[in-house]
């Protein structure tokens, strides 16, 4: 941009295209006219009304109903003015600033007027570097501020993050594309949405710098750009890909042109790609148009649609994805066919749609991943390159952990929930859990307490463990004292967790009861407890459903939905069960299929906000799944999990829409599931060591009031045990509290689970986890566990103590000389995966079993052997 005229350099066609768009969105969002677009009416400058034009044109649906105009001008004047004053804003091209730089969301995040705040703290740091120093450094900036920590589905916002000093990837990539788009460097959030390897997904960041796109793990810097822990999984990767909200050109691969947004395929920047073909006909051979073609990828014991591309005019549809295994279903008005293939073998596949009736009985197919590949050859990093980023990490953990120190402990728990009596163990259980948001939690409690004993407390506790880091006191004070002042003769369990709790599904918690019990009168409120379905119908005519972007379906808050008075249908279903709880309705989304409702005599009653839909005025007539365990199961057979080893999934219009059961639900055996009537599929998968699945369909049907009895089988692994080398015991390692050792000591003499790890990366992290989950086991075997830590990868701030769950038998260990790490990690094709490398160890020091870098399930794997060898 060299001057005001330019306007981005946008010509004709594409200003027309805005202000069509920008039309469509000014009707959409009538309702909220003055708030959204009197900003029009404001002395901006023609960059600044353009800017303003572009967003508004491609903005999702829940973001003008959350938000007002001024946090939109906002964004757009700070970005124009970073542009003009970091060195390089003149060199990024006009349709890089608009699609990179300028917009505000990054991901499903809450929206807060972060730019200008994240540019101050960069912009000392930054702007006298090179473009691609200026990226590296803000990531040494996004690790002081955050670690990777596993965590639930919402995702926060980067300030929240950083309050946080911790989040799950795609979280820190949200800070990292926030901070880098803050000194004007384009950035984006780049995903694979499931792994093919290994259950689990992974988001990392891309950013352009003087033509080239590069990429970092965000909040885990390396050296140098296009590095990562994550590098070799990504070659075996099916897809990766960004979402840009705009009709973007490319130069890249586009996978999918929405009217709103636009998904563009990075895949070949990392993996081996293939282009291809699903030819769609129906039975009479004619070509099928506008058919879905669902590209579904085993993970987590679903099959999950990593891409869904409509046929042209031809029945065609092309995708570019890896050399492994895809399940494609077809599906048009209900009608579908589906195959299983192997990318590499073909690149066109014929499809019929002929199939109306799921089949019956079992079906089995096997579903191999990309193999393992070796990266491009890259110079090594001097000595001294290595040492600087080492002190650098170590500086960085130490800004952190600095940080965290200032959150509330656990003896000024004690002494509020003394001053407020209240239970010492649960004010600590949520005050930790709030952590840079502690002390306004315990603001709250100090507050409200006096007045209202346990409620404030019983409050805190119905919310979910992030909740506590991004609600502050007005929001709660809102819910706390609304809630009580409508309670009635409810039940408490029913009070606090279907009225109380503010929580309804991912949107971000607002103050919203004073809200709606000031915008309804009484007498609207009196009929709506009378017959919640009187207020189903209220919000069924006027309000207008919006399905523009796919994932931030429900992320809509219930205020901003109902001003706008459109809004996805889970954003329309929130609004419901947030009035209710309003007025004292018991009202939730059912656990497994999200649809509103609401608490009548001791029965849940569906709400129905559709006119489409046929009215429920009674209870639903639900089915039941009783799962039985397998007769012939073998010692072997997995325990079951859901979402971890199987999966219910019902069919719907030709496609399964899988239950959204609890992850890792155990239990399975004792109550019967709950769903609704219809064709079902059990999914169940053992994933091999290789990455491969071995899959199993049970299909079956469930019918109204009556419970069905499904037997959960898998299928037999057959699990050599090879004996892959020996180690040295002899080796000499060094304990923790500086006194040497002998490997022989740690190991004992009947089999041990030794790695190398390095405690501040996510990988290391997630074998943690995985162990941790598994205490009783590894206890039950009481075999040793020994986590060694090299030089290079020691932080002064590591403390076992931070790993309270891992198993008694735990033994970190420091190795300076990697003295027995074994050659044969040298000698994997997947060599450069990097920490952990994990070994097991029979009673004879021979391996028998091995596992390096990123890969879900390596714990569980590794106890497998562990108790094999043992018997």
């Amino acid at each position: 941009m060299t001057n005001q005229t330019s306007v981005f350099s946008l010509d004709s066609k594409t200003m027309e295209l805005i202000e069509r768009k920008l039309r469509v969105k000014r009707e959409m969002a009538r309702a909220k006219e003055h708030e959204l677009f009197d900003v029009f009416e404001q002395d901006l400058t023609e960059e600044e009304a353009w800017a303003l034009k572009y967003l508004y044109a491609y903005m999702p649906v829940n973001d003008m109903a959350d938000y007002n105009s001024d946090l939109f001008l906002s964004y757009v004047r700070q970005s124009l003015e970073i542009r003009k004053t970091m060195p390089w804003g003149s060199r990024v091209p006009d349709h890089l600033f608009l699609h990179f730089v300028l917009p505000y969301r990054v991901n499903t995040e809450n929206i807060e007027d972060s730019r200008g705040i994240l540019h101050q703290e960069l912009k000392e740091r930054t702007s006298s570097l090179s473009m691609t120093d200026a990226i590296l450094e803000t990531n040494y900036w996004c690790h002081e501020k955050a670690t990777y920590i596993g965590s639930d589905l919402r995702t926060i916002a980067p300030l929240s993050l950083i309050r946080n000093a911790r989040g799950r990837c795609g979280e820190e990539s949200t800070l990292a594309v926030a901070a880098l788009r803050s000194i004007g460097i384009p950035a984006r959030q780049v995903y694979t949405p499931r792994w093919a390897h290994c259950d689990s997904n992974h988001a990392w960041v891309e950013a352009w710098a003087d033509g080239t796109w590069y990429y970092i793990g965000a909040c885990e810097p390396e050296a140098r750009l296009n590095q990562g822990w994550f590098s070799p999984p990504a070659r075996r990767a099916m897809l990766i890909n960004t979402r840009i909200y705009a009709d973007y050109p490319g130069p890249e691969d586009i996978t999918l042109a929405n009217e709103w947004f636009t998904e563009i395929n990075l895949l070949e920047n990392y993996a081996p790609t293939r282009t291809i073909t699903v030819s769609v006909k129906d039975e009479e051979g004619r070509p099928v148009n506008e058919a879905q073609v669902r590209f579904e990828l085993y993970n987590t014991a679903e099959f999950y649609p990593i891409a869904t591309i409509p046929t042209n005019e031809l029945g065609e549809t092309v995708f570019k994805t890896g050399l492994g295994d895809l399940f494609i279903r077809a599906v048009k008005n209900g009608i579908w066919g589906e195959q299983k293939i192997t990318v590499a073998d073909s690149d066109r596949i014929e499809m019929v749609l002929d199939q109306t009736e799921q089949p019956s009985g079992t079906h089995d197919l096997d579903m191999v991943p990309p193999p393992e590949r070796e990266g491009e050859a890259v110079q090594a990093l001097s000595e001294e390159r290595i040492q600087q980023h080492n002190r650098r990490l170590e500086a960085g953990t130490k800004i952190r952990t600095s940080f965290e120190d200032t959150f509330m402990t656990e003896a000024a728990a004690s002494e509020l929930a003394a001053e407020a009596g209240l239970p010492a163990d649960r004010v600590w259980d949520v005050l930790c859990k709030a952590r840079g948001n502690s002390h306004e939690i315990a603001a709250f409690l100090r507050e409200q307490s006096r007045e209202f004993g346990e409620w404030p407390l019983r409050l805190l506790e119905s919310l979910n463990e992030k909740d506590l880091v991004d609600t502050f006191r007005n929001t709660l004070t809102d819910h706390l004292q609304a809630s009580l002042a409508v309670r009635g003769g409810l039940a408490e369990d029913v009070f606090t967790q279907y009225v109380l709790c503010p929580r309804v599904l991912h949107e971000m918690i607002v103050p919203y009861k004073r809200f709606f019990r000031e915008t309804f009168t009484s007498e609207e409120a009196a009929a709506f407890k009378a017959d919640p379905a009187v207020l189903a119908r209220r919000l069924d005519g006027p309000y207008s459903r919006r399905e523009d972007l796919p994932n931030l379906k429900g992320k809509g808050n219930p205020v901003g939905t109902f001003k706008l008075m459109a809004g996805d249908p889970i954003s329309l279903d929130i609004l419901f069960v947030a009035i209710c709880r309003s007025l004292g309705i018991p009202a939730r989304l059912h656990p497994s299929e999200l649809k509103p409702q609401y608490w009548v005599d001791g029965v849940w009653v569906d709400a129905v906000l559709d006119a489409a839909a046929p009215r429920a005025e009674t209870a639903k007539s639900w089915g039941w799944i009783r799962l039985l365990k397998d007769a012939s199961a073998s010692a072997d057979t997995p325990e079951a999990a859901y979402f971890g080893n199987f999966s219910f999934a019902r069919l719907e219009q030709g496609v399964y829409k899988t239950l959204l059961f609890a992850e890792g639900k155990k239990d399975v055996y004792d109550q019967p599931f709950e769903v609704e009537p219809g064709s079902y599929r059990m999914t169940t998968g053992v994933r091999l060591k290789d990455g491969a699945v071995q899959v199993r369909f049970t299909y079956f049907q469930v019918r109204a009031e009556e419970e069905t009895d499904v037997v959960l089988t898998f299928r037999h692994a057959e699990h050599e045990i090879p004996v892959l080398g020996t180690m040295d015991r002899q080796a000499v390692l060094t304990k923790l509290d500086g006194a040497s050792c002998q490997l022989a000591e740690l190991i004992g003499d009947r089999g041990a689970l030794v790695a190398w790890i390095e405690p501040e990366r996510e990988p290391t992290k997630h074998l943690f986890r995985e162990i941790g989950e598994l205490t009783a086991a590894f206890t039950e075997l009481d075999a040793p566990i020994v986590l060694i830590i090299g030089d290079a990868e020691w932080s002064a701030s590591f403390d076992p103590a931070d790993y309270p769950q891992l198993p008694k038998s735990t033994l970190f260990i420091r190795d300076a000389s990697y003295a027995a790490l074994s050659d044969i990690i040298s000698q994997s094709p997947a060599h450069e995966a990097g920490f952990p490398h994990l070994f097991v160890l029979d009673g004879a020091d021979q391996i028998r079993y091995t596992a390096s870098g990123y890969k879900i399930g390596t714990g569980k794997e590794a106890l497998q052997v562990l108790s094999a060898i043992r018997q």
